[in-house]
Parts: C-alpha cells; sequence; structure tokens
C-alpha cells in the first residue's frame, strides 16, 4: 500500500521525524486506522493490514475519549515479529476532526471521523429531508477542518428537485451540491471525481440516507449492506453499524459512518457564524449592538422576518444551536479543568513511586 496514495502527506512526515527524534521508536513505521473494535483497531500500513491495540503507556496518559485512535487517524506501530499484530504507540496529530457529543447525558466528546479533506452531507430528496437537521451538520462540517459538500441522493423519488436544491441554497452559503441518484445514476461521476490519490472523504447523515449506497458505488462492489427505507414514514433503517475506511479502487479513501437520526453538537461555536452568514449580516445592521433579536425596536433580523425576506423557523433554529453550543461550551470548560487535576495527580503520584524506588 502506497501511504501517499492513502492520505500520508508532510504535515504527518514532519510530526514523524520529530516523534522518533523524542522517543527513539526505531522500529515504528505509520499506519492509518480503518477499523475501530472494542478494544483494538484495524490499521493499515505500506507492509500490510494488521490487528492492534494500544501500548500500556499510551493507555496510561490518555485521559479521554478523544485521546484514543479513530477511525481515520494515522498512528505509530511496532508490528509484532511473526504476527500479523501491532501495537500502537504514537497518535499524530490530526490536520481536521469530525466531531459529536456522545448520545445521551454524557458530556464527552466522540470522534466520527479524522483527517478527512472532504465531509460529505449526504440527505436524500424523498420523506426525510430535513434542513433543521442539515444546519447542525453543516456547523460540524465548518468546525472540522474540511472542505463540506452537500450531497442530496434519491432524486428519482422526488418530484420537485429545484425546489429542494433551492432550499438547501438558502441555508448552504458556498457550498457545492450534489444531486444524485442510484437508480439513474445522475450526479455519481461528479462524486467521484472528487476522490484522487490522498484525499480522504467521510459520509455523514442519517439513517436511509444513502451513505452505504454511494460507499458501494465508489468502490465498484457491496462492500456495505443496504436496506431499504420505510414505506409508513420514508425513513430509513440502520445498514451501517460502525465506522470504516475503505481504499477506493480509482484513487482516494472514503469513510462511511452509522446513521444518526440527531447529530448533537460538540464545542462549535466558532461555527455557527459561518453557517448562519445570513443572520450575522443582519446583525451588524441592527440599531442596538447588543441586540437579541426578539423585541428590542428597529432589528434588522425581526424586519427581515416581516419582509419574507427570512424565515421565522430559521432564526429559532439559529437561537436554539446557540443555546445548546453555550451550554456544551460551559460543561466543556468544567471538564478540561477537571481532566487538568486528573492529569497533575497522576503526575505527582508517578513522583511519589520514583521517590520511594
Amino acid at each position: 500500500m502506497n501511504l501517499t496514495a492513502l492520505g500520508f502527506n508532510t504535515y504527518f512526515e514532519e510530526q514523524m521525524i520529530e516523534y522518533k527524534k523524542q522517543t527513539k521508536l526505531v522500529n515504528c513505521v505509520p499506519a492509518r486506522v480503518t477499523l475501530e473494535h472494542k478494544h483494538s483497531y484495524r490499521v493499515l500500513a505500506e507492509e500490510g493490514e494488521w490487528l492492534a491495540t494500544v501500548a500500556g503507556h499510551f493507555a496510561y496518559t490518555s485521559l479521554a475519549r478523544e485521546d484514543f485512535p479513530a477511525v481515520g487517524d494515522w498512528v505509530l506501530v511496532e508490528k509484532m515479529p511473526g504476527e500479523e499484530k501491532a501495537i500502537i504507540h504514537q497518535l499524530f496529530k490530526r490536520k481536521s476532526v469530525f466531531s459529536r457529543k456522545v448520545a445521551g447525558q454524557e458530556i464527552q466528546e466522540q470522534i466520527v471521523a479524522s483527517n478527512v479533506d472532504i465531509v460529505l452531507l449526504v440527505m436524500s430528496l424523498n420523506a426525510d429531508f430535513n434542513i433543521r437537521r442539515l444546519e447542525r451538520y453543516l456547523i460540524a462540517a465548518w468546525d472540522s477542518g474540511a472542505k463540506p459538500i452537500i450531497v442530496l441522493t434519491k432524486a428519482d423519488l422526488c418530484a420537485n428537485v429545484s425546489d429542494k436544491v433551492r432550499d438547501v441554497e438558502s441555508v448552504a452559503f458556498g457550498v457545492d451540491i450534489f444531486v444524485t441518484s442510484a437508480y439513474s445514476g445522475e450526479g455519481l461521476m461528479d462524486i467521484r471525481a472528487l476522490f484522487t490519490d490522498g484525499v480522504t472523504g467521510a459520509l455523514l447523515g442519517s439513517s436511509g440516507a444513502g451513505k452505504s449506497t454511494l460507499t458501494n458505488m465508489l468502490s465498484g462492489e457491496e462492500l456495505m449492506k443496504v436496506s431499504d427505507i420505510r414505506e409508513d414514514d420514508a425513513k430509513g433503517r440502520h445498514t451501517t453499524t460502525h465506522r470504516e475506511l475503505v481504499v477506493l479502487p480509482e484513487g482516494g479513501c472514503l469513510i462511511d459512518t452509522p446513521g444518526m437520526r440527531e447529530l448533537q453538537l460538540w464545542d462549535q461555536g466558532d461555527s455557527l457564524a459561518s453557517s448562519f452568514q445570513d443572520i450575522e449580516q443582519l446583525s451588524a445592521v441592527c440599531h442596538y449592538r447588543d441586540c437579541t433579536h426578539q423585541k428590542e425596536p428597529h432589528c434588522a433580523v425581526q424586519q427581515a422576518i416581516a419582509d419574507g425576506e427570512l424565515e421565522e423557523s430559521r432564526l429559532q433554529s439559529y437561537f436554539k444551536l446557540q443555546k445548546e453550543l453555550a451550554f456544551i461550551e460551559r460543561k466543556t470548560n468544567t471538564q478540561a479543568r477537571l481532566n487538568e487535576q486528573r492529569k497533575w495527580k497522576q503526575i505527582a503520584k508517578g513522583l511519589k513511586k520514583g521517590k520511594k524506588k
């Protein structure tokens, strides 16, 4: 496997040289995580594909979920002699990362895909079409460091494609939009052209949006199981149950991910402005600098709603996401302080043990 084709570039090469200088990991080679199991990983290196586990020191110094490898990560591994297994000693700094809050009440980050160049936000044009959900995905995509691209699937099941595209354009400023159909083949060649050697893309979207179908089309084989949509509500069934990186035959890599019925945002407040440029621009001409866009006089945002230039539902979505991100920021700041305290406790404990010896 050619590492350059797999996405290994100067950003990672410079890190590898520095790591080897500092740690003397001379027997280690770079590898990319293609699959994450419960306590192990599948990694792809120049010499082959191996099952890998993290070294004891790596696990001891990792305090949070994001400190461990995720699908798409580059790691330094040491192959075990005579076995198709390896030990992960070092995690490379990520070039980009698409994150979300873990499901439930727990305040923790879950890395969905890392080191991707393009994030393909997949949404079907059938009854599961949802602009408010797309707004969430756009915030996370802008924050990831990768280029967001919108892929509208199942065009053959939609009678008013142009209307739906206009709806998407009204919230996706400066984002390329591709309309596709697995049935007719529309748009699939355009998607395939995005992937060249060294380019990694991640497919993200809700269940049944057509991500697995796209993966199969791009790879040229049935890599992912595909299910029909439910007849009662036109929503998809879960098909992909895990994140996996696949190497495409015509160049590039693709990460397919399980469908998410709801994407809970993770500390992505800085990207809110990028996704809601229309509201941000209107805010700049409000009479009051600290206008909340609710009951203040001479509010440009409320005037735009009255004039029919801005939908009330979009403003309410903006308020909801703003509140959600503020909550996450408060919680993560508290969590960061606790992690820092835990780190210094571990260091102090290690120093005490050293003195006793």
